[in-house]
C-alpha cells in the first residue's frame, strides 16, 4: 500500500493528461512522473535509504508535490517544516527527526542559512526548473547515470511516510507519524466524498506543509486531476487564481476564508464546485456569507495531525437524501457526520458513550486506518493519547441521533468562570457575527474573584470603523452575562501558527 502507487494511478489516467494547471510550467502527468523519478534517484545518490528522514522547507509548489511523491518511492520519510517558525524551531525539529537531509524551496534560501544546522543534517536547494532536481550546498549536483530505469521501493502499509509537527497551539510541538496505509486509505475516502475526478483542479492555498492541504496532493493525484499553487496565502491573489486555473476545489482555514470574505467577491462565474473549511469551528452567519460569496457549495470538515487528517464531514452521507433547504446552513456548519470508514464516539469522563442529544458535551475518541500509530521518539506522548485503540482527540463536542457532530471547545480551551463553564468557540461566534470583526478569539486568563475570566481579541474589517462600545452592547444582546468578554482586546492581527490556526496560548501569555 505505497502511497507511490497513487502517483501510478494518477499517470494511468492519461499520461498526456495537464498535472499542472495553467499559470504554472506545462508538465503533462508522465512528464511530472518523470520529474519525481529523477528527484528520487538524485536523493539515492545522496545516500538516502529507506527509513532516512528527509526534511523540507519550502512554499507551495510543484517541487513540494514532487517532494512528496520522491520520498515515499524510496521508502524514506518526508519531514516538512512549518514556514513560520524561528531558525531555532527548525534546528530543535531537524535535531527530533534526526533528518539527514533538509530541501530548500525556491525563496526560502536566506531562511534556510540563519539554521543552527545540527551536524548531521545537509542542506540542498530543491529546484523548480529543468536539469537537476538538487543543488547541494557546497557540491555539484550528482551526477545521474545513463539509464533512466528506477524501480520504487517496496514497502509495507506500516512503514511511516511521513512525520508532521504539530502546531503547538496548546503544548509543545510533537512529531505526528503518517505510515503509507494512513495517507492511501484517507486519500481513497476523500475520493469518494468528494467524488473527485480528473476533471477537478485543487487549489493549494492552504500550507502544503500542512494535512489541511496535504492530503489533497495524494487523493487530487491518484484521480489525474490539475493542481494549482500559490507560494504563500493572499486574500486577492487566491481569489484570483480560483479564477484563472479554474479550480474547482480547495481547502480554506478560517481565517483565510475571512480574509477573502473581506474583498469584493468573483467578478465572473468561477468553476469552483466545492469550498472546505476545518481547522476551527466556524459560525452559520460566516458559512451564509461563503455560499453567497462563492456561488458554490461548501463543507465544514474536522480533523486532526494525528487522523491523516479528516474525521468528520458536513456533507449528506452516503444514501442520505440532500439536506432540506430550511435546514441546510444549519446541517453544513456543524462538526458533521463521520468521514470515510473513521470509528467515531462521544464519550464522557469513565469513557462511556454521553446520550446523542445533542446537549450533552462529551471528548470524541477515534480510531480506522487513517489513526497515527504514534509520535516519533515519545513513547509517553503515544501512550497518553490512547485508550486502547481509541485515539483521545482533547476536543469536546456533542452528537445527536444521526451521529452528527458539533464541537464546542478544546479541553483545554473551556473557561470555567464563577461556576459556570463558557465554551470559547460560543463566544467567538457572537463576536464574528459583527459586520466590523475580520476575526476573533476568546480564552480564559485566571482570575481570583471568577477563578477564569473571559477575555477575547478581534481585528476589525479592512475600512470598519470599529467601535468597541459598540460591540461589546451586540455581544450583550446575544449572550448571557457571564460569557461576555470581561475584557476585549483590539489587534492588528492574531497570533498564529504556521497552519493558520489562532495561538491562544500567546494571547493568555499576553
Amino acid at each position: 500500500m505505497s502511497l507511490w502507487k497513487l502517483l501510478e494511478e494518477g499517470v494511468a489516467q492519461d499520461p498526456s493528461a495537464p498535472a499542472i494547471a495553467s499559470g504554472e510550467p506545462a508538465l503533462s502527468y508522465a512528464e511530472l512522473r518523470a520529474r519525481i523519478v529523477r528527484l528520487a534517484r538524485e536523493l539515492t545518490l545522496l545516500g538516502v535509504e529507506v527509513g532516512d528522514r528527509v526534511a523540507i522547507l519550502a512554499g507551495n509548489g510543484c517541487p513540494f508535490l514532487e517532494a512528496y511523491f520522491a520520498c515515499a518511492g524510496l521508502g524514506a520519510i518526508l519531514v516538512p517544516l512549518g514556514t513560520r517558525l524561528a531558525p531555532a524551531e527548525w534546528r530543535m525539529l531537524l535535531i527530533h527527526s534526526e533528518a539527514k537531509w533538509l530541501l530548500v524551496g525556491d525563496g526560502w534560501t536566506d531562511a534556510a542559512k540563519r539554521i543552527p544546522l545540527p551536524d548531521t543534517t545537509r542542506i540542498a536547494d530543491l529546484r523548480s526548473g529543468a536539469g537537476p532536481r538538487l543543488q547541494p550546498w557546497g557540491q555539484t549536483p550528482p551526477a545521474l547515470p545513463a539509464s533512466n530505469r528506477w524501480i520504487a521501493r517496496d514497502v509495507s502499509a506500516e512503514t511511516v511516510a511521513q512525520i508532521y509537527y504539530t502546531s503547538g497551539t496548546t503544548g509543545d510541538p510533537k512529531g505526528v507519524m503518517l505510515t503509507h496505509g494512513n495517507v492511501t486509505q484517507h486519500a481513497r475516502w476523500a475520493i469518494d466524498e468528494f467524488a473527485l475526478g480528473a476533471g477537478d483542479t485543487w487549489g493549494h492555498f492552504a500550507p502544503m506543509f500542512h494535512l489541511a492541504d496535504a492530503w489533497a496532493t495524494f487523493a487530487a493525484t491518484a484521480v489525474g486531476a490539475q493542481h494549482a499553487f500559490l507560494a504563500q496565502f493572499e486574500a486577492q491573489a487566491a481569489l484570483d487564481r480560483i479564477q484563472s486555473a479554474g479550480v474547482t476545489l480547495t481547502n480554506l482555514v478560517p481565517t483565510m476564508l475571512q480574509r477573502m470574505l473581506a474583498l469584493a467577491p468573483p467578478s465572473a462565474k468561477t468553476r469552483l464546485r466545492l469550498v472546505l473549511s476545518g481547522g476551527a469551528p466556524i459560525a452559520p452567519a460566516v458559512v451564509a456569507r461563503v455560499l453567497d460569496f462563492f456561488g458554490c457549495d461548501y463543507a465544514q470538515t474536522y480533523g486532526l495531525t494525528e487522523t491523516s487528517p479528516y474525521l468528520t464531514l458536513s456533507l449528506p452521507g452516503p444514501g442520505e437524501a440532500p439536506f432540506a433547504a430550511e435546514e441546510r446552513l444549519e446541517r453544513i456548519s456543524r462538526t458533521g457526520r463521520a468521514f470515510g470508514g473513521v470509528g467515531l464516539q462521544v464519550v464522557d469522563e469513565t469513557g462511556l458513550p454521553v446520550a446523542q442529544d445533542d446537549r450533552t458535551v462529551g471528548e470524541i475518541w477515534a480510531q480506522g486506518p487513517t489513526v497515527t500509530p504514534g509520535y516519533w521518539n515519545h513513547p509517553e506522548a503515544t501512550r497518553a493519547a490512547f485508550e486502547g485503540a481509541w485515539l483521545r482527540t482533547g476536543d469536546l463536542a456533542t452528537w445527536d441521533a444521526r451521529g452528527s457532530l458539533r464541537i464546542v471547545d478544546r479541553k483545554k480551551d473551556v473557561i470555567l468562570s464563577g461556576g459556570e463553564t463558557v465554551y470559547s468557540t460560543e463566544v467567538e461566534a457572537a463576536l464574528l457575527a459583527h459586520p466590523d470583526v475580520l476575526e476573533a478569539a476568546a480564552y480564559g486568563v485566571p482570575s481570583e474573584a471568577w477563578g477564569e475570566e473571559v477575555r477575547a481579541a478581534v481585528v476589525w474589517k479592512p475600512g470598519a470603523p470599529g467601535d468597541p462600545a459598540a460591540l461589546n452592547g451586540f455581544l450583550r444582546e446575544r449572550l448571557a452575562g457571564f460569557k461576555c468578554p470581561k475584557v476585549l482586546s483590539i489587534l492588528d492581527e492574531l497570533p498564529k501558527t504556521s497552519s493558520g490556526k489562532i495561538k491562544k496560548r500567546d494571547l493568555r501569555q499576553g
